[in-house]
């Protein structure tokens, strides 16, 4: 019977040796695990910083972007304005150029010479207005005129 005993004890030692072995093993199998996955946890952490590098970059290239475009759409917004006062304070230029051109052709003579038979006669006049015409001249200017263009020559021009 000692043998049996002896058997049976050295066969529950054996049995206890494999499950201790086992369990040493699922042990060393589960740290593996667990740092497999903490490495994957990790790198997954490190590419969401990357990313969050990155769009953080992103974002300040096209924050940089919009403001340059915002103040480039300021300037030309601003200039812009300077160039339509200067198109209105030169149509109304303009028009009192055709309202006097109407007023020196429909006045026949008032400036002391008669135009039309000088410029056929091939004399080249230069029309000299005075103060007090202009002041007659723009009491006319709420006149209608034709629109005409004018065209200017360097003779037609007194300085």
């Amino acid at each position: 019977m000692a043998t049996s005993r002896s058997v049976s004890s050295s066969s529950d030692e054996d049995f206890q040796h494999i499950l201790n072995e086992r369990k040493r093993k699922r042990k060393v199998s589960n740290r593996e695990a667990a740092r497999r996955s903490r490495m994957r946890k990790q790198k997954q952490l490190d590419d969401l910083m990357g990313q969050v590098s990155h769009l953080t970059n992103e974002s300040h290239r096209i924050l940089t972007s919009i403001n340059i475009t915002g103040q480039l759409y300021l300037n030309i917004e601003a200039e812009n304005s300077v160039l339509r006062a200067q198109m209105a304070e030169l149509s109304t230029r303009l028009q009192s150029l055709y309202e006097i051109v109407g007023f020196i052709n429909s006045s026949n003579g008032v400036f002391g010479y008669d135009h039309h038979n000088d410029y056929e006669a091939g004399h080249h006049h230069h029309l000299q207005v005075d103060g007090d015409t202009l002041m007659n001249i723009n009491q006319w200017s709420c006149l209608s005129v034709n629109h005409q263009p004018i065209i200017a020559t360097d003779d037609m021009i007194m300085y």
